[in-house]
């Protein structure tokens, strides 16, 4: 009852939690990816596409409530997302058409920098003859962590670069095209960067955190076949929350004063604040 209380007046199309906050995004998130749409009946989701065509032809039956076509909307959204499969292709702002060799390099400078700063630490942590083994063996383990990490700022910035030559689109408050903006690029590729780094951050951090402390366990000692669907399943509830965290770091669509763009955008618009598309 409380959970329909809150929820807001049904838009075709919209979020249904503000996009404006962290905790809007991240609710919008979580439902994006919640897994129980994996159990939807064929007959669930015609009821559900049904209801939202009825509600785009005004032809409603009576008692439909604004969480039946949210709910509905959720689950025909969870159809529409199989281009998900290519997020590292879509993460870019997409009004820039992006040449082929830019994701050959950002391929090659991904690897490159994962590898090299891989190797580069197990060196380092080879020749510290101070640290103890446990701690060791768990600096060890953390070593994925700076290597994927880097690898996703060099994946975005490479894949991305055109974007800081040619810049972004901006939008005013119609959604009209104002003008290109470099300096909005940069913005953009920062917060994706930066989203890319926190993302993986949980995976590689806490399994590794918590499994050395759980294969101290006597039972564990034990039953050493145990070991890898328990770090299974810590690694699959790991990712199911950085996910949804990572990704609402930042809103999608948004928006940066004017003052701070380049003088020909400013005179080009009465608006104080534009907006662009960041990308995920």
């Amino acid at each position: 009852m409380a959970e329909s209380a809150a929820c807001p007046a049904f838009q075709l199309g919209g979020a249904r939690y503000d996009q404006g906050s962290f905790f809007g995004r991240l609710r919008h998130f979580i439902a994006i990816i919640d897994p129980s749409t994996l159990f939807v009946s064929e007959k669930q989701l015609k009821e559900s596409i049904k209801l939202l065509d009825d509600y785009k032809h005004g032809s409603l039956p009576p008692g439909v409530s604004d969480l039946q076509l949210w709910e509905a909307q959720k689950i025909k959204q969870w159809l529409n997302q199989s281009h998900n499969a290519c997020v590292n292709y879509a993460n870019r702002n997409a009004t820039k058409p992006t040449p082929t060799s830019k994701f050959l390099q950002g391929y090659v400078g991904a690897v490159s920098s994962a590898v090299s700063i891989a190797v580069g630490l197990n060196v380092l942590i080879q020749k510290a003859n101070k640290l103890s083994p446990a701690t060791r063996m768990i600096i060890q383990r953390l070593v994925p962590f700076p290597a994927v990490a880097s690898a996703n700022i060099c994946n975005v910035g490479l894949m991305r670069h055109n974007e800081l030559s040619e810049g972004i689109d901006v939008l005013d408050n119609n959604g009209n095209v104002v003008g290109s903006s470099k300096i909005a690029a940069r913005h953009a590729i920062t917060e994706t960067a930066f989203t890319r780094v926190v993302l993986p951050m949980p995976i590689f951090v806490l399994p590794p955190i918590i499994m050395s402390y759980l294969e101290r366990l006597r039972f564990l000692q034990c039953n050493r076949r145990l070991l890898l669907p328990i770090h299974s399943v810590v690694c699959l509830v790991t990712f199911g929350l950085s996910l949804p965290v990572a990704i609402s770091l930042f809103p999608q669509m948004s928006q940066i004063e004017v003052s701070c763009l380049e003088p020909e955008i400013a005179m080009a618009t009465d608006c104080k604040v534009v907006t662009y598309n960041k990308g995920l």
